[in-house]
């Protein structure tokens, strides 16, 4: 380990996320927003959408920032700059344009703060790790771990920001009956959005190759492959002409 890396924090950052992943799983309950949030938390203080994904999502996005800039002699040219920049990315989108766009319903005041926490320790041991930890030769850029993880990050994240689009545009401003989203992905499976969410943070982590990576990867998978089959389940309910090809999260598969 490269001096100033303390393996300790890194190993038990990657154990939470582990852990986090398998006591979703285990409850098996949906998240508390959305679809669902009546019938789990019908009497809570709320913010809008909009503001609520912000405030959530900021420190994911400005943790690594500002561990970026503090850090004089980090170079820019590195290939943990340029991952790392890659997790800023996704976030800045999700600060700063999602939270625009989003039509969603207010979301609770303890929800926010839930994600808010996971959010900041999440950006901290990710950018810990890629800062102070990880150590890449100088030809890391040609090894096929690295090309091959960026590719399934930038094209999860297109599946991610296309199927979001399609989901934005359901209803027309002022509408509040459910729709079946139709085009792109959504042909396939009901979770679109979440499957290229998830391609995008297991190219991550192959891109980077660390614990760290893996187990929000693992973490991810958990929490939106479990939406993904709640949403499913809600539009076989809801719809009697609902695409029984349509599987929950992998095209073809499941």
């Amino acid at each position: 380990m490269p001096v100033g890396c303390l393996e300790t924090p890194v190993l038990a950052g990657s154990a939470c996320l582990a852990v986090l992943g398998a006591l979703v799983l285990y409850k098996g309950e949906p998240a508390g927003y959305g679809k669902y949030l009546e019938s789990l938390m019908p009497a809570s203080v709320r913010l809008s959408a909009g503001a609520a994904w912000f405030l959530q999502e900021l420190p994911a996005f400005a943790v690594p920032l500002a561990i970026l800039i503090q850090q004089s002699s980090f170079s820019f040219g590195t290939p943990g700059t340029m991952l790392l920049g890659l997790f800023c990315v996704h976030y800045f989108h999700r600060t700063f344009i999602y939270s625009i766009v989003t039509r969603g319903r207010p979301l609770p005041v303890v929800v926010i703060v839930r994600a808010f926490v996971f959010c900041l320790g999440n950006g901290l041991l990710q950018s810990y790790y890629l800062v102070y930890c990880a150590e890449y030769t100088s030809d890391w850029y040609t090894d096929i771990r690295f090309s091959l993880g960026v590719l399934l990050f930038l094209l999860g994240m297109g599946i991610n920001i296309h199927s979001d689009h399609i989901l934005h545009n359901l209803r027309k401003p002022g509408e509040t009956a459910y729709k079946i989203p139709q085009g792109g992905l959504f042909t396939y499976v009901s979770g679109a959005n979440f499957f290229g969410e998830i391609m995008e943070w297991f190219g991550y982590a192959l891109a980077t190759w660390s614990l760290p990576a893996l187990s929000f990867a693992l973490f991810s998978l958990c929490f939106l492959g479990l939406r993904a089959f709640h949403h499913h389940r809600f539009y076989l309910k809801m719809f009697e002409d609902y695409p029984k090809s349509r599987k929950v999260l992998i095209p073809f598969i499941f």
